[in-house]
């Protein structure tokens, strides 16, 4: 678990790092032994409450410093439902930081067994089928709060039709703890 004011921080790295992509002025480099353990993020982006962009890790594969670098600027610039951010975009968005936990593995019988484990409002999801592979961070509750449709908007997003199932879809679950600008 991160303090607050370790939240704090990993906003202020996450917003330096897109203004400095922009060439805009940005924050001093922090230095924490923490900042170097592994870990999974997301970095989620909004303009006026409304998405501006998200990209992360499901999995913790290098130091929480460069995973926040990496998916700030990836969220920024490189979501590919959003044009690239404008520097006169900057001041407008809100950052918002979710570390995630590991993830842990569903077992179910069919459908309605998985939908009636799903913890809305805790649980993120990924769902894997073949190549089709989709997340929705825990925050995504607050849009979807029944699990059918929560599910039915995840297939969707993996490019699974929404009535999609079969025995062989994979199901893992992760919680995050979430920092965003402003709270």
């Amino acid at each position: 678990m991160l303090t607050t004011e370790q939240g704090h921080i990993l906003l202020k790295l996450a917003r330096s790092s897109i203004a400095e992509r922009l060439g805009a002025p940005s924050a001093a480099p922090v230095q924490a032994d923490w900042l170097n353990r592994t870990g999974a993020t997301f970095i989620t982006l909004k303009e006026h409450g409304r998405l501006r962009g998200c990209i992360g890790s499901l999995e913790a594969r290098r130091p929480l410093i460069d995973d926040v670098r990496h998916n700030a600027i990836a969220a920024a610039f490189r979501d590919p439902r959003f044009p690239p951010l404008s520097e006169s975009e900057l001041d407008k968005i809100e950052v918002e930081v979710s570390v995630l936990s590991e993830t842990v593995p569903m077992e179910f019988f069919d459908e309605q067994d998985a939908l009636a484990q799903l913890r809305p409002n805790v649980d993120g999801i990924i769902l894997e089928w073949g190549m089709h592979r989709a997340t929705f961070l825990p925050q995504v509750w607050e849009d979807l709060p029944r699990p059918a449709v929560f599910m039915s908007h995840l297939k969707s997003k993996a490019g699974l039709p929404d009535g999609f199932w079969s025995d062989d879809i994979r199901l893992s679950r992760y919680s995050v703890q979430k920092f965003r600008e402003g709270a």
